[in-house]
């Protein structure tokens, strides 16, 4: 077990290809781009949950593609969506909880093709998954943040395998720029760390807790980001010579975060459980990485396209979290 300043795996599997973040996904067939500066679609809409809380994730790992971003010409109209690009069968996840509203087809909305799944997340608020190659869940089927729900994909007309990601508010069918929307709740839809602010809920703050814990900061893991938690973090963070904000964005993750490997035993584990576990893995938070743990580690890294080698380093981190 490390703190994660050290290089790790994940970091020496990068600089040995000279590539970014994005540039480590790997298996990717068609489509090289940057992630777009300057995306139209004007300012962030209303969320159904708070700003920058721990209830929304980002739903794919992959990098922004050329002409893949909201409101580019299309010779339908303009794109009404956000593309990721990745592998076919790169895992999709619930950006929020809700309920599958729509598994099919286009997702049954005018424009759309391809195997699709559409989520209702209440309030009108609306997320949509398009060209998937494989469904992980069945209509009407209540999720979780971050639970897979499917595998990206190539259906429909596409020149290459990519998520197609919507999010609508005010109603199916009002889209809004998918990047300023998850980004006025945290996330980073580009997979930077996300940003939690005090106040927050949901399973991500758990994990800042157990972080918190094994950091030296004795907290209760409830998922509640009030003022008891917020009080450590900013002790933390001014133990570390950071701003203390209170906001555990990506600024404070590095610091928090431990690169951990099989046999390493506490809470830090019980973190990294927590965090696969929002991703689907299923595991005992008993704070033991033996070997089923490391199993979890490296189907996620697997799924995620990331290097397959079961240590949790940042990259792994970042990508759980995010």
């Amino acid at each position: 077990m490390r703190d994660a300043g050290s290089d790790t795996a994940d970091d020496r599997g990068r600089k040995a290809r000279g590539l970014s973040r994005r540039g480590l996904l790997t298996g990717i067939g068609v489509g090289v781009g940057a992630a777009v500066v300057g995306l139209p679609g004007g300012a962030p809409a209303a969320s159904a949950a708070t700003a920058k809380d721990a209830r929304w994730c980002t739903p794919a790992q992959g990098y922004f593609p050329d002409g893949g971003y909201y409101g580019a010409p299309r010779g339908g109209g303009p794109h009404a969506g956000q593309d990721i690009t990745n592998s076919t069968g790169t895992a999709v996840y619930a950006a929020a909880a809700g309920t599958v509203i729509r598994r099919q087809w286009g997702g049954g909305l005018g424009g759309r093709t391809g195997n699709a799944i559409v989520i209702s997340h209440g309030g009108g608020t609306y997320t949509y998954y398009g060209h998937l190659s494989a469904y992980r869940i069945g209509l009407n089927a209540s999720v979780s943040a971050g639970q897979r729900i499917a595998d990206m994909g190539a259906t429909g007309n596409v020149t290459g395998p990519h998520l197609h990601f919507e999010t609508h508010t005010g109603g199916l069918g009002d889209t809004d720029n998918p990047v300023s929307f998850m980004a006025a709740n945290g996330v980073d839809l580009d997979g930077g760390w996300p940003r939690l602010d005090p106040g927050a809920a949901g399973a991500t703050v758990v994990v800042i807790q157990y972080l918190m814990t094994q950091r030296g900061y004795d907290l209760v893991a409830d998922g509640d980001f009030g003022s008891v938690s917020v009080a450590a973090v900013k002790a933390f963070q001014k133990a570390k010579g950071l701003v203390a904000d209170g906001q555990v964005g990506p600024a404070t993750w590095p610091h928090l975060v431990y690169t951990l490997d099989q046999g390493d035993a506490g809470s830090h584990v019980r973190g990294l459980q927590a965090a696969l576990n929002k991703r689907s893995a299923g595991l005992a938070v008993d704070g033991d990485f033996g070997s089923v743990t490391t199993t979890a580690v490296r189907g996620f890294q697997g799924v995620n396209r990331l290097v397959v080698d079961g240590e949790a380093g940042p990259l792994t981190w970042q990508a759980l979290v995010g």
